[in-house]
């Protein structure tokens, strides 16, 4: 039974408001086994859609995880993989039911059901190749929101001029928000939010070694840029990704309901 079901009877008298409690709160996840509980409303709730963290898990129980979440929803996004992930999920998924980022960091296992797509725009921008991973999550998450997105890597401040290059890009593709991946000293995003007049995530990464090694100096200079933008954890790519999708759909939402001029 699904939750309109469950409001149809309810309106209708032909269950109490107790009963039809109890059934809408069961529908709210689903068990796997004896290792976790997938929230398949998450979605329905926030707008951002339950996701796997591989990191730290067994490569069997992300398996079986991701087996009940796309039989639940559809689609399901999981996260940090590594090796062993990634050859079970080959093994046990075909391949045109997969989906991966640049570097099959993270990827996608789907029933063929489609990603829906909002209008949104979001734009995911590094400063190095080393950002790309935690930048191609970010992006993965974003799509997977309904955003179309715009990918430009390697244009860091140590050569400027490659940023500039691609601006035509973004001035083209009209993106509602940007997220921007850097290590080092995580200068990008501040430059990016004082050229650009849609909101930019900062999203700082543990790229980089010395007395600010693991993103730290990144998040503490983006903590500090005199630019606005926000600023999420280190290597949070699915939260920046969600964040900026979360901007963009909302800014899609309200140009659909904008008379055409």
């Amino acid at each position: 039974m699904d939750l309109k079901s469950v409001l149809n009877k309810l309106k209708n008298n032909e269950t109490d408001m107790e009963t039809a409690e109890s059934l809408i709160r069961s529908m709210g996840y689903v068990p796997v086994t004896d290792i976790a509980k997938i929230d398949i409303f998450r979605k329905h709730r926030t707008g951002i859609m339950e996701a796997i963290l591989a990191e730290g898990k067994d490569p069997k129980d992300v398996v079986e995880i991701a087996k009940a979440q796309v039989a639940a929803t559809g689609r399901v996004l999981i996260t940090r993989l590594g090796d062993k992930h990634r050859e079970l999920l080959i093994s046990s998924f075909k391949a045109e039911e997969l989906e991966w980022t640049l570097h099959s960091t993270a990827a996608v296992v789907h029933n063929g059901t489609p990603a829906p797509r909002t209008g949104g725009v979001v734009a995911i921008i590094t400063a190095g190749t080393a950002d790309i991973d935690v930048a191609e999550e970010a992006r993965m998450v974003a799509s997977e929101m309904g955003c179309d997105t715009v990918a430009i890597y390697d244009v860091g401040v140590a050569g400027f001029h490659r940023l500039i290059g691609e601006m035509q890009i973004l001035q083209d593709k009209k993106p509602d928000s940007i997220v921007v991946a850097a290590g080092r000293e995580g200068t990008l995003p501040t430059v990016v939010s004082g050229l650009m007049d849609v909101p930019v995530i900062g999203l700082p990464v543990s790229t980089g070694y010395g007395a600010g090694a693991k993103g730290e100096a990144a998040l503490l200079s983006m903590l500090q840029s005199c630019s606005v933008l926000s600023v999420v954890n280190i290597d949070a790519g699915f939260v920046a990704g969600a964040f900026a999708a979360r901007i963009a759909n909302r800014v899609a939402e309200a140009r659909s309901r904008k008379p055409q001029e």
